[in-house]
């Protein structure tokens, strides 16, 4: 590439006017005013950025300045304090532009005919401005549109959703209260939704027919309303109200109908006020691979559906393509078995910060003596439903026992059970997915030594052990193929050398620190050292030799002139003993000696 032909920038360089041989980028100068003819040697310019500066002055020159750029794709305004009529001027004569960013502006109302002389715009970007209202019909012109990003604005509400072009819109961070589309038989582009941050009561009514792979509601009001029921009376009254205005009563169920023929991939209502789970709602969407339902308020999932008009009975539902879920910090302590029956493909089940306690083995209930039934089972997950299971965080869910084979019949590769206080592991908890078991997490567990119960485990990869008590690390590890060992803020003063010597064949890394190791009985630090395993907290981790705490970092340099001097004073004070020893002893021996000839020689008379 010639010279001639490289990008220049010119941005934050407090300019007050366009340079001559200007390039792409004017951004963060000071510069309000562009003469006009400043850009006539730069008609083939193709992008353009005039972000950060003071183009709300001079609107009528600056405007026809840029009015030479005829063959202008890409174009960034923001942050120029432009209103409504000075973003129209700047457009004009812009039949090329592909790219248009807007943010940060001041900006209220979308006109009708603002984007009239850019019809071929496929990217829009007017986040963080004060639009309170599109007119109608505003982005109908722009055939090519696929993106529009409206964020941060302040919406109050989509009354009648019509861009069949688009595939993604970002109207997060708004106060938009509901979506609705009025049913059609076009086919809508659109692909990814966002919709969070908002005042949402309602899940959105979306396109009858439409390519949507990606819902975000997350951070709404979704669920203030009692029931599932409720809502979808709710949402029916308001789309008679706003599509049919009152004319004609429908009797459709507008917030379901259309969901079982969305292809959504992935579904984001975490942060609602959800009491109870939709899911009359989300087993329509037969495609659902992810599902964020975290920290919303749901203290029980029970399987609340409509009887079978024929049978009486529940009806059946399933979740036949749902892989992942996330109810973190719902409150959850009861989970429906149902609803459990229902996840026939899930792979990670997210349950950190509830109060759910894993069931144990249905031989151990029957076994019981006990006329009742344990409180673990009207309360507790029977996890061994779920087949297909592989990733499990019960992190902080206030788990007292772990029952033996408390996993088994899953397919668990990782289990976090960190932040149980006190939890107690009974013999053969692990014992089910001993064979498949990788990553293992027990940190913050108030353990000791004699609480942790390891079987083989000739999976295992990954072990977090941190924040504990231990002093001593089971011996069955040696059967494990380990490549990350965390035991920071343990008790340990050693560790044992020939265990450490079988780990790190596998050995990447291993965290050490809070923990006061003896520095002179050290040998299994020199092994790790040797073998080049890697102790990222080796810098915030010290040992302790003769009474003096010492950075282990450096006591690996040269560690022995930390021990040799504590060495030569113990074999000394050793020496001083055995002397002490031998002396008491051979005048023990003297006297002993003395007194038994005494008692052996005759009396003479």
């Amino acid at each position: 590439m010639d010279d001639g032909a490289k990008e220049q920038s010119w941005s934050n360089q407090n300019l007050y006017s366009v340079p001559l041989d200007l390039d792409l980028d004017l951004s963060g100068n000071q510069l309000e005013l562009i003469s006009e003819g400043a850009f006539d040697n730069l008609a083939l310019l193709e992008e353009l950025d005039l972000s950060v500066n003071a183009l709300n002055n001079n609107l009528d020159r600056n405007s026809k300045s840029l009015r030479s750029l005829g063959r202008l794709k890409s174009l960034d305004i923001s942050l120029n304090n432009l209103g409504d009529e000075a973003a129209k001027l700047y457009l004009q004569n812009k039949s090329s532009l592909e790219k248009l960013k807007m943010t940060g502006n001041s900006l209220t109302t979308l006109k009708r005919n603002l984007f009239k002389e850019s019809q071929g715009l496929r990217s829009i970007v007017i986040d963080d401005n004060l639009i309170s209202a599109i007119d109608a019909g505003s982005f109908e012109l722009l055939s090519e549109l696929e993106s529009l990003h409206l964020a941060k604005n302040n919406l109050a509400h989509i009354c009648d959703f019509k861009l069949p072009q688009v595939k993604y819109l970002n109207l997060s961070r708004n106060s938009i209260q509901f979506f609705v589309t009025a049913e059609d038989n076009e086919v809508y582009n659109l692909e990814i939704l966002d919709l969070s941050h908002n005042k949402l009561l309602y899940f959105p009514i979306l396109p009858k027919l439409n390519q949507l792979k990606y819902l975000y509601l997350h951070h709404n009001i979704i669920g203030t309303l009692t029931s599932e029921a409720s809502m979808v009376s709710e949402v029916n009254s308001l789309y008679n109200d706003i599509v049919k205005k009152g004319d004609v009563r429908i009797t459709k169920n507008y917030l379901h109908s259309n969901w079982r023929l969305m292809p959504l991939i992935y579904i984001d209502l975490s942060y609602n006020h959800f009491t109870s789970f939709p899911l009359e709602t989300l087993s329509l969407l037969s495609s659902l691979e992810g599902l964020n339902f975290s920290f919303n308020c749901l203290q029980k999932l029970t399987w609340n559906v409509r009887h079978d008009s024929e049978s009486g009975h529940d009806r059946e539902l399933y979740f036949p393509s749902l892989k992942y879920l996330n109810m973190q910090s719902n409150g959850l302590e009861s989970v429906s078995p149902l609803f459990l029956h229902a996840l026939t493909q899930v792979e990670t089940i997210n349950l950190q910060d509830n109060s759910v306690k894993p069931c144990a083995p249905v031989s151990q209930l029957q076994s019981s003596t006990s006329q009742q039934q344990p409180d673990s089972n009207s309360s507790c997950v029977a996890f061994g439903k779920l087949r297909t299971l592989k990733y499990l965080n019960l992190e902080d869910n206030g788990i007292r026992i772990l029952h033996g084979n408390a996993f088994q019949k899953t397919s668990l590769i990782s289990v976090n059970l960190a932040r149980n206080v006190h939890m107690v592991m009974q013999v053969g908890a692990l014992e089910g997915v001993r064979e498949t078991l990788q990553s293992l997490m027990l940190g913050e567990v108030n353990m000791n030594g004699s609480d942790l119960f390891l079987p083989c485990l000739p999976a295992l990869t990954h072990l977090n052990i941190s924040n504990n008590n231990l002093n001593v690390l089971p011996r069955s590890l040696s059967c494990s193929p380990l490549r990350e060992l965390s035991i920071n803020n343990n008790n340990f003063l050693s560790l044992n050398q020939s265990l450490i010597l079988a780990l790190s064949t596998h050995l990447d890394a291993v965290y050490i620190s809070g923990n006061p190791f003896n520095c002179c009985d050290a040998h299994w630090l020199r092994i790790l050292n040797e073998s080049r395993i890697k102790l990222p907290d080796v810098n915030q981790s010290t040992c302790f030799a003769y009474n003096n705490r010492i950075q282990i970092g450096e006591y690996l340099t040269s560690s022995s002139l930390y021990c040799s001097s504590h060495i030569n004073e113990i074999h000394l004070g050793e020496i001083i003993i055995v002397v002490l020893f031998l002396a008491v002893m051979i005048t023990v021996l003297i006297m002993f000696t003395r007194k038994l000839c005494c008692i052996k020689t005759p009396f003479v008379v």
